[in-house]
């Protein structure tokens, strides 16, 4: 394994990231020797982000093996993300097209993004889909006094309805529109949890900034926090809403999932072939709201989707990925199956 994922605290690559080494320990495979960030021989290495040492490093095909790229975004996701130069918008972009064909093989954690990776010359065959996952002994649902005493310890009654968004703060993310959503809700709590991950190179940095110090009085901005902190915000909420323009497969959608949390998303196309029908699809501002509204109304429209975000964590758990990810690695080494490996 090659990442550098960790040294940036609360973006979505790093919590997948840390979600498979977790998995892969835990599994104490004795056909599968996994070292993280180590210059080794290897039948395989992948790569989870895209530094240009790792590029350089795959001129040595000797020690690295066959090579695994892990594709969490595209050009064209990068758009509302980060202000960068032209020039070197321009020049990242073409850098990471060279670094996915300089891979073996691709992963994808939304099959949607298939095709994209063929636009830009990827063969389809060197194109696999496996979703994301979370691990229930991380992500869970909290007993009602333990919710209730979060709340309390935050300041917030039992009473309020609370809608958490999550991520970074950036224009892709849809923080305008939540912030909103606050300001057409007064009743309502609204609770953003996450920052700048990448500081002033964040699109929008500055007027961000401004309404972080400046929200109304029932919005409440978290900053860049601990996953296990993170876990106790996606219990106390009512709702999770990511009103994103543009994604993959938000890890934030299924740690909520994973808590029990009702979710609503802006109804991206990409989410159809991984979600479909399990959430509240607003197509709009004005759809947001009205959910929010009839929520805050009606708390009881919510069990339904209670039910979903289960649904949801069933689907996409550690258990359930598990057995997928061993048979991907076993064949990528040119092995049939596991018992091919230990015989």
């Amino acid at each position: 394994m090659q990442s550098s994922a960790h040294k940036i605290a609360g973006q979505g690559v790093g919590s997948a990231y840390f979600e498979l080494i977790k998995m892969l320990g835990e599994k104490k495979s004795d056909s599968l020797d996994v070292t993280i960030n180590k210059r080794t021989k290897a039948d395989i290495t992948h790569f989870h982000t895209v530094d240009f040492q790792f590029y350089v490093s795959t001129l040595f095909k000797g020690t690295v093996g066959r090579t695994l790229g892990y594709v969490h975004f595209v050009p064209d996701t990068l758009d509302g993300s980060l202000k960068l130069p032209k020039i070197a918008s321009v020049f990242f972009n073409k850098y990471l097209v060279a670094f996915y064909k300089r891979m073996d093989h691709l992963i994808v954690v939304n099959p949607s993004f298939i095709d994209e990776l063929v636009k830009i010359g990827i063969p389809r065959e060197n194109v696999t889909y496996i979703p994301n996952f979370v691990s229930k002994e991380k992500w869970y649902d909290l007993s009602p006094e333990a919710k209730s005493d979060f709340r309390k310890s935050k300041g917030f009654t039992d009473e309020q309805t609370i809608i958490l968004g999550a991520g970074q703060i950036q224009k892709r993310k849809g923080i305008d529109d939540f912030y909103e959503l606050a300001v057409q809700n007064p009743d309502t709590q609204f609770i953003w949890a996450g920052g700048f991950s990448f500081g002033m190179i964040t699109d929008g940095y500055e007027k961000y900034k401004k309404m972080m110090k400046n929200p109304p009085a029932n919005l409440t901005f978290t900053g860049i926090i601990d996953r296990s902190e993170m876990m106790n915000y996606y219990n106390i909420a009512d709702t999770f809403l990511l009103p994103s323009y543009t994604e993959l497969f938000p890890m934030t959608i299924l740690e909520a999932a994973t808590c029990g949390t009702p979710i609503m998303l802006r109804d991206l196309e990409l989410y159809h072939s991984i979600l479909e029908g399990q959430y509240m699809a607003a197509a709009d501002f004005a759809e947001m709201d009205k959910f929010v509204k009839e929520i805050t109304a009606d708390p009881s429209i919510l069990d339904a989707y209670k039910e979903k975000a289960r649904e949801v964590a069933s689907y996409y758990s550690e258990e359930h990925l598990a057995e997928i990810w061993e048979e991907f690695y076993y064949s990528q080494a040119g092995l049939e199956t596991l018992n091919e490996s230990i015989a």
